[in-house]
């Protein structure tokens, strides 16, 4: 089975929720999700972040529902790291 250890997210978001919640959010995701958060560029309306994502195996799908339900767009998946095994 593959397993997603961690990924690297480049994520456009409104200024609300602020960096916090929106880590909160997306930690909520998983039952063991390690979530960093660095707020690169911030805009009149939005703000630029670099997301860290770390856990035993990341729902991508699930996170990335998230995002959007936290007013986020995902832009890109910047480092993926994945293990396999039988």
């Amino acid at each position: 089975m593959i397993n997603v250890k961690r990924l690297l997210l480049d994520v456009l978001k409104p200024h609300s929720p602020n960096a916090l919640e929106f880590a909160r959010a997306l930690a909520e995701t998983g039952p063991d999700y390690r979530v960093q958060v660095k707020v690169l560029e911030v805009d009149e309306k939005t703000e630029t972040l670099q997301v860290e994502v770390a856990g035993g195996a990341i729902d991508f799908e699930r996170l990335h529902e998230a995002i959007g339900q936290c007013g986020g767009s995902l832009h890109s998946i910047d480092e993926v790291e994945v293990t396999g095994g039988e």
